[in-house]
């Protein structure tokens, strides 16, 4: 199966509140085990699954916390830029 969308987490914005968790029509968020620096535990994608809905990014109460490519291939052309 193509993947569809993808989500990049901010890991040392993120504040653990888990909205974006408890938002993800499919599931594919959770909150790490990991602490960030300042003592939370950021949401965390599961790496596979992501429709690129944009739910978790309006949830987000955190500017620039979650960033969500609708189509997969926009990701590679965000990391060669």
């Amino acid at each position: 199966m193509a993947k569809k969308g993808m989500v990049i987490i901010g890991e040392e914005e993120c504040k653990g509140c888990s909205l974006c968790v408890d938002a993800c029509p499919v599931d594919v968020l959770y909150l790490s085990d990991k602490l960030n620096n300042h003592g939370y535990h950021p949401s965390t994608y599961t790496g596979e699954g992501c429709t690129g809905c944009g739910v978790c990014f309006y949830v987000c109460p955190e500017p620039g916390g979650i960033t969500v490519y609708k189509r997969f291939d926009e990701v590679a052309a965000a990391e060669v830029a």
